[in-house]
């Protein structure tokens, strides 16, 4: 079986901008809902009823829930991933424009790769180094235009300890043993939900219906749009094309943020933010797509962060010199 090569599928092509759209409209619906819902509240109340209406979908349609090993690394990938990534992210959307956390969060592939160096399972890269110098200075203009719009660097440190939580939850995913996808992903929402409803309970935040429209629609699309719809697209188009060329919805998605932001949020967008998310995304592309290296697992920032890296794996036919490279990994 051969993989669709990029461009002549426009099925999955569309498949591919849809992971980009819901992905980059993530940031902008968490960021509206925390404008009046206290922050634990609303991302454990948006996890929990994502993470059930993923059970409902498993058992219609007669999946296996996870069990054992897989079942306790699901557990894992929830509390790691997604509650302790979450947990950092949501408050900081209070202060943070959306646009600028999308771009933090693009940077997932990056912390992914500098951490499984750090921890034994990747080998040192010049090329992942000279991608990061480059990220950091495009990070460190951002930082400073932010400092200048009165974003406090608390907040900014919460967002980057946040992106190092879905990265580390990604190296812990390699240890896992594969489950069905939906099925994983059911169990780690509701980990995650149960974590930061209790972390939401403990701060004495309070439990508020939404009252205005516009947090209601923000809520609704990120629960079934921007967590069930965007992880059924993504499984669709990563099952048609390489993991590879599919991770790149990690570059799109800011620029999807970015103008949306600006009209519903009202986000300013200055030319110092827009030359550091440039020179951000460059460091990205040449620190971690640049080479696409066969036979290793990609990992997406999709703003969910579901655990889509758990999927199973996409045949494709390798050139000779691939399968020397990869035998020379």
């Amino acid at each position: 079986m051969t993989t669709p090569r990029l461009g002549r599928d426009p099925v999955t092509l569309a498949a591919f901008i849809g992971v980009a759209i819901f992905g980059g409209l993530n940031a902008i619906a968490a960021k509206a809902s925390v404008r009046e819902l206290d922050p634990f509240w609303s991302a454990g109340s948006r996890f929990l009823v994502a993470g059930l209406l993923l059970v409902i979908v498993v058992v219609a349609s007669g999946r296996a829930l996870p069990r054992g090993a897989s079942l306790r690394g699901a557990i894992l990938y929830g509390a790691v991933a997604l509650a302790g990534s979450f947990g950092f992210i949501y408050p900081a959307l209070r202060d943070v424009p959306a646009a600028t956390a999308m771009v933090f969060i693009a940077l997932v592939p990056l912390e992914t790769f500098a951490l499984s160096i750090i921890q034994g399972q990747e080998r040192f890269r010049v090329q992942g180094l000279v991608g990061a110098l480059v990220s950091l200075a495009g990070v460190l203009v951002i930082v400073w235009e932010q400092l200048g719009t009165a974003v406090s660097l608390g907040s900014i440190g919460l967002l980057l300890v946040g992106t190092l939580f879905i990265s580390q939850g990604a190296i812990l995913l390699k240890s896992i043993p594969r489950a069905d996808p939906y099925a994983t992903n059911s169990v780690a929402m509701l980990v995650c939900g149960a974590i930061l409803l209790g972390i939401s309970a403990i701060a004495g935040e309070t439990w508020a219906i939404p009252a205005q429209p516009a947090t209601w629609v923000a809520m609704a699309y990120i629960v079934v749009a921007g967590s069930i719809g965007l992880f059924g697209l993504y499984l669709f188009a990563i099952r048609r094309w390489t993991a590879s060329a599919v991770s790149y919805t990690t570059l799109l998605m800011p620029l999807v943020t970015l103008p949306v932001a600006a009209v519903l949020l009202e986000e300013p967008v200055t030319v110092p933010f827009l030359i550091g998310a440039a020179i951000a995304l460059l460091g990205i592309y040449i620190g971690a797509f640049m080479t696409i290296r066969p036979g290793r697992s990609t990992v997406t920032a999709a703003a969910e962060c579901l655990p889509i890296d758990d999927c199973p794996a996409v045949p494709s036919v390798r050139r000779p010199q691939d399968v020397s490279a990869a035998t020379g990994h």
